[in-house]
């Protein structure tokens, strides 16, 4: 038996011997510090939110391999897990230490995580990645696809889906707390960095920076001060702007509740841009048609300022504060609004962790939800367990979640309609954005 095959057969086993981790109804059981019993981890991208990432799930597992295309980000954090192998190219670390490693972080700008993620789980590793899971419609997909027929453990980082407060306020309307929902407002601060420019003077690459990995599977184009670490979340080729930024969070409560998948429609409402870089604002609307037991309903979406109608908040009473302590009455910065034709309700923040308030004349509804042994901790339970899913899997929640997200940059992108076809991943009435759907990769690279 290989090695790869033997360890993830010892580490699925071992929970029912009583060595893992989370006991569903129970106690949790101690978790093994035998070097053979504990995950190996490899971590792609380990600044910003990677940082946090590599932190949090080394309490679950063992960090034996650090990578990042920014050596001065790279060397502190191999100081502080003290590992024998980093790299700041992803397929030449998962080349090299093939068999050792049992999970893969992926932290990267958005247009990576796709290629970083396929590989490793074509290799047999479970993934987690950070959000949004992909940067194109079809990556969502097909890394879905790829997570089940590998069998792996994955997991994306939209991690207050783990928290009790989304988690109830979504199964209450799962429930019928507000009747029958027919819209949906979600809006949103971001974006917080330059959108709608261009792009900025070229400069020499600093030495310390692995460029051309950095630019990975998207199209080469030369170093500039305008991209690493932040930046890059304006521009086409790296980012997804502001909805791909946060609706993986803000519309994590009404997917959750409603189902929200398959729209067959998308409008934006944005200025004009260059197809290089995001507009500063949009408005888009998606139409989402009756599915099974869920009821037709649209969804709003506004960033950049837009927010929705004051009107629509009337009965409210919950505010919010800023960071410097002024109460902010809705719509805060950021937050939900489902409109039922029974009641109302609003969830305040990116996670609904600020509040939740119901508004109309129905009594609170205490729904049953499942509740969460923590956000990462699920997706290593989900390694000795495959029974037990993490619930934000690629599968069946963050691939979906993605292509109905992402579907909305298409309508951006055309600034108008897009008919949509999301069975079969088309535009309908405009072929020309199906390089959007499904970009061309940079040799090399591929899905």
């Amino acid at each position: 038996m290989s090695l790869k095959t033997d360890r993830r057969k010892f580490l699925q086993t071992s929970a029912v011997a009583g060595l893992g981790y989370w006991i569903t109804g129970g106690l949790e059981a101690a978790e093994s510090r035998s070097p053979n019993e504990q995950i190996q981890i490899a971590c792609i991208g380990v600044g910003g939110k990677g940082q946090s990432d590599v932190s949090n799930v080394s309490k679950f597992g063992k960090i034996i391999a650090l990578c990042d295309v920014d050596a001065t980000i790279l060397e502190p954090q191999v100081k502080v897990y003290k590992v024998d192998h980093n790299f700041s190219d992803f397929r030449e670390m998962l080349d090299k230490l093939g068999d050792r490693v049992d999970a893969v972080t992926v932290s990267t700008p958005d247009h990576n995580h796709a290629v970083a993620a396929a590989k490793a789980m074509k290799m047999g590793k479970h993934v987690y990645c950070q959000k949004p899971l992909t940067h194109s419609i079809w990556e969502a997909r097909r890394l879905a696809e790829i997570a089940r027929e590998k069998g792996v453990a994955t997991q994306m980082g939209n991690q207050h889906t783990a928290h009790p407060a989304m988690r109830k306020a979504a199964y209450q309307v799962k429930a019928g707390q507000l009747g029958t929902v027919k819209e949906v407002h979600v809006w949103t601060n971001r974006p917080v960095w330059p959108q709608g420019e261009e792009r900025p003077a070229t400069k020499p690459v600093p030495s310390t920076l692995n460029w051309d990995a950095w630019i990975g599977c998207a199209p080469f184009r030369p170093y500039a001060e305008g991209y690493h670490p932040f930046k890059w979340r304006g521009w086409w080729d790296f980012g997804t702007g502001a909805l791909g930024d946060m609706a993986c969070h803000t519309c994590n409560l009404p997917f959750m509740a409603l189902n929200m998948r398959d729209p067959i429609s998308v409008v934006a409402e944005c200025a004009e841009h260059n197809g290089d870089s995001y507009p500063p604002r949009s408005k888009i609307t998606f139409e989402f048609p009756k599915l099974g037991d869920r009821a037709a309903f649209t969804l709003y979406w506004y960033d950049g300022g837009n927010l929705p109608e004051r009107h629509l908040f009337e009965g409210v009473t919950i505010t919010t504060k800023s960071d410097d302590g002024k109460v902010i009455p809705p719509p805060a910065i950021s937050g939900v609004l489902l409109i039922g034709d029974k009641a109302k309700m609003y969830a305040a923040g990116d996670y609904a962790e600020q509040g939740t308030e119901i508004v109309g004349d129905v009594e609170p509804m205490n729904a049953n939800y499942p509740r969460s042994p923590g956000h990462e901790k699920e997706w290593f339970n989900a390694m000795r367990d495959p029974k037990k899913p993490a619930m934000s899997n690629f599968p069946d929640y963050s691939g979906p979640l993605t292509e109905t997200i992402l579907l909305g940059n298409l309508a951006v992108y055309k600034r108008g309609k897009v008919e949509w076809d999301p069975i079969n991943l088309k535009p309908l009435n405009d072929p020309s954005l199906e390089k959007i759907v499904r970009p061309t990769y940079r040799e090399g690279y591929e899905i």
